[in-house]
C-alpha cells in the first residue's frame, strides 16, 4: 500500500486538532485524475469547517483549494494528461501530498502561471470575480466598500472592482494593511483602529469620503461590521454578506431594510456562483487571464509545510495576514 501524508481532523475544535497522519495514495477511477499536490489554499471555510460552523462526517481531509500536477488519469478522461499543471477551488481534501479529483472540478493552469499563483487565485479569485460580476454587479462611476481590503479576497476583489470603473473605500487594521490596500488601487483606507481611537463610527466616515453613503458593501468580516456596512449604504444600496470572519450576524429584521433606505441584503456563496461548468470555465478563465496580463496581482503572504497547518489557521484567524497563505505539502 502507498502512503502518503496529510492532514485529518478527527473531532471538531480548534487548529490544535489538525493532525498529520498517514493515508492510502488516492487511486484515479473513472471520470478523476491524481494530481501531486503543490500547494493547497488555506481559506476560512476550512477553519468553519474543523471547528464545526460547518459540520462535516469526521474524519475528513480539509481543503477545497490547490494546484499541482496530474500523476495519473482515471478511465474516460480525454482532455487532460499527466504532468499537466491543473487548479481547483471545490473538492475536499487538498492538505495532501495527493488528491483525486473529478474532471469537472480541474482548471488547466497555463503555463505561464505559477502553480502557487494558480492555487492562491482559485477560491478567493473566483469569490471576487463573482461579487463584483453578479452579486452586486459592479458600473463605472460607482463607490463601493470593501471590507479587510487588504485581505486574500479583499485585495483581489479591489482590483477587480476598479478595473470595472469603481472608486473603492477599503478597510484595514494597519499601516502596513493600508499601503496594501492603496496598492492594489483603492482610492480611500479607513483605519478600524484609527477609527475607535478617535471614536469615529464607520458610517460617519464614510460619508465623511461620500455624503450619499456607497452603492454598495462587500462585506466579508461579519457581526462587527454589518451594522457600521448597512448603515454606510445610499438608498436602494447593496449590502453584499458573503463571510463572518468575527462571527455570524445576528438575525436581521426585515424592517430594516426599509429603514436604511430600501437597500438589498444578500447572502451569497460561491457555489451558487459556478454551479453551471461554463460559468466556472468563464470565471476561471478571467482570473488566469487578468494574472498573465499583469491586471491581477495575488499576494501571497506565506507559505506553510503540512506539519504547520495548525500555525496558518491560527494566522489567518488572527486577522493578520497580508495576503493569501498556501500549505506545501
Amino acid at each position: 500500500m502507498h502512503v502518503v501524508r496529510a492532514i485529518q481532523v478527527t473531532r471538531h475544535g480548534g487548529p490544535e486538532v489538525l493532525e498529520l497522519v498517514e493515508l492510502e495514495r488516492p487511486v484515479a477511477t473513472p471520470g478523476h485524475v491524481v494530481v501531486r499536490v503543490e500547494a493547497a489554499g488555506v481559506n476560512f471555510i476550512d477553519t468553519y469547517q474543523r471547528s464545526g460552523r460547518y459540520p462535516m462526517d469526521l474524519p475528513f481531509v480539509p481543503g477545497k483549494e490547490g494546484a499541482g500536477q496530474i500523476v495519473e488519469v482515471g478511465a474516460g478522461v480525454e482532455h487532460l494528461v499527466e504532468g499537466e499543471g491543473v487548479a481547483w477551488a471545490f473538492t475536499q481534501g487538498s492538505y495532501a501530498e495527493y488528491v483525486s479529483l473529478p474532471v469537472t472540478d480541474v482548471y488547466p493552469v497555463p503555463e505561464d502561471v505559477e502553480l502557487d499563483m494558480a492555487a492562491a487565485a482559485m477560491l478567493q479569485g473566483l469569490t471576487a470575480h463573482y461579487l463584483v460580476t453578479s452579486s452586486y454587479a459592479v458600473m463605472p462611476g460607482d463607490v463601493v466598500l470593501v471590507h479587510a481590503a487588504a485581505g486574500g479576497v479583499g485585495l483581489l476583489l479591489t482590483q477587480l472592482a476598479v478595473a470595472r470603473g469603481a472608486t473603492v473605500i477599503g478597510t484595514v487594521g494597519s499601516d502596513v494593511k493600508e499601503r496594501i490596500a492603496l496598492q492594489a488601487g483603492a482610492s480611500h483606507v479607513l483605519r478600524y483602529d484609527l477609527m475607535d481611537d478617535l471614536g469615529v463610527d464607520l458610517p460617519a466616515a464614510v460619508r465623511g469620503i461620500i455624503p450619499e453613503g456607497v452603492a454598495a458593501v462587500y462585506d466579508g468580516v461579519g457581526r462587527t461590521t454589518f451594522d457600521g456596512s448597512l448603515a454606510s449604504l445610499h438608498r436602494r444600496g447593496s449590502m453584499v454578506l458573503f463571510g463572518a470572519a468575527s462571527g455570524p450576524v445576528d438575525p436581521v429584521d426585515p424592517q430594516r431594510l426599509n429603514s436604511a433606505g430600501s437597500v438589498v441584503l444578500s447572502r451569497p456563496t460561491l457555489a451558487d456562483f459556478t454551479a453551471d461548468p461554463e460559468e466556472r470555465e468563464w470565471r476561471a478563465s478571467d482570473i488566469f487571464h487578468g494574472i498573465l496580463l499583469g491586471d491581477l496581482s495575488v499576494r501571497i503572504d506565506r507559505g506553510y509545510s503540512l506539519e504547520e497547518a495548525a500555525d496558518a489557521h491560527r494566522a489567518l484567524e488572527s486577522r493578520a495576514t497580508r495576503g493569501k497563505l498556501l500549505l506545501h505539502p
